[in-house]
């Protein structure tokens, strides 16, 4: 195990607390929140078969995630600081999203938790009143760094869209949004599934002055397990998903104005069973399944490229902070010892503009 002797940039996390803020889970939590099982019965039954695979287990949806969590669950591990990721804010029409900059900005960042170092809101470039928004979001805080508009929509009918249009990186709408972003020098969080990683490569190429991070190196589902109604089924179709999803991941790190974050690689939509076993993974496990797609990124993007995020709570369903810290530094130090300083803070700090 690496013995990191830096405090760690982490470029993703997620806040909420469904108790006081719009959520999707804010009425069953206050008509349910004492009952546990309860609770997990009521939101199973309102919520989606395809959205309750994806995100695996309900208690941590249906629980606050605030700073206090979040210094909880990294353990001995010193953070500088961490980006706050927008996080599907119920009140998502329009304006409203800015009400997630505000309860962001709002929560107890501090030497006593954790340094709030920028937030990544979200809006949507297809709006008529973009660019106003985008200027609401500064307003409401200075750690304002860029968007994220989640474009992940998978073929298989069974795999959670996480937005309302297939294609949205190539829709002209969007597009024509999208060119305010280097104007107001705010960057862009991508989050498709692999099996989409073109559309992200057409968008860096037509914006090459924006940066560009792709979250969690482009999500291949299944590539671990059987996932939705068809995909991952069997050791054949999981092995075509990485051969094709490290051929795309190699053309779009040959853009420069593209990054990309070793994060959300414990999500269930993976095909991970460790959830659905009740247990959590131990070092190995996670070193064995993450090894060829960190080392490939690595290759692909360089060690300039390449930032750490954790994505919690959204990845401890199936392991904890420590864990995949641990066996993260461990895959990057095995690739190259000196990359872990880059990985795990210099290049999240560059791409974000972070101050101290």
């Amino acid at each position: 195990m690496q013995q990191l002797d830096f405090a760690i940039i982490d470029a993703h996390i997620h806040q909420w607390d469904p108790y006081h803020t719009p959520h999707p889970a804010a009425l069953a939590v206050k008509l349910f929140g004492k009952s546990p099982y309860l609770l997990d019965k009521v939101i199973r039954l309102a919520q989606p078969k395809d959205l309750l695979e994806s995100i695996g287990l309900t208690s941590h949806i249906s629980s606050a995630y605030l700073p206090q969590n979040y210094r909880k669950d990294v353990g001995h591990y010193a953070i500088s600081q961490v980006v706050h990721v927008e996080a599907s804010w119920h009140d998502h029409k329009g304006k409203g999203v800015v009400g997630e900059t505000e309860f962001i900005e709002s929560l107890p960042f501090n030497d006593g938790t954790v340094k709030l170092g920028g937030i990544v809101a979200t809006a949507d470039p297809r709006d008529r009143n973009f660019k106003k928004i985008l200027k609401l979001h500064h307003q409401a805080s200075p750690h304002f760094k860029g968007i994220r508009r989640m474009a992940a929509y998978h073929e298989d009918k069974g795999i959670h869209r996480w937005t309302d249009q297939a294609e949205l990186y190539r829709d002209k709408k969007f597009l024509k949004g999208f060119e305010v972003l280097a104007q107001y020098n705010l960057s862009f969080d991508a989050w498709v599934y692999s099996t989409q990683l073109s559309d992200v490569i057409t968008l860096a190429k037509q914006f090459p002055e924006t940066s560009i991070v792709l979250d969690h190196l482009g999500t291949p589902a299944g590539l671990f397990g059987p996932v939705g109604k068809q995909t991952g089924l069997t050791q054949v179709a999981r092995d075509n998903i990485f051969y094709r999803w490290k051929e795309d991941i190699a053309e779009l790190a040959l853009l420069p104005n593209v990054y990309t974050k070793m994060s959300g690689l414990l999500m269930p939509v993976l095909g991970h069973q460790f959830h659905k076993q009740k247990r959590l993974a131990s070092k190995a496990e996670i070193f064995d399944l993450v090894h060829p797609m960190i080392t490939h990124a690595l290759e692909s993007f360089g060690t300039y490229r390449v930032m750490f995020a954790s994505n919690f709570p959204m990845d401890s369903v199936n392991a904890n902070l420590v864990t995949i810290i641990d066996a993260f530094s461990d895959v990057v130090a095995a690739y190259d010892p000196d990359a872990l300083k880059q990985v795990f803070h210099h290049n999240a700090k560059q791409f974000y503009r972070l101050k101290g």
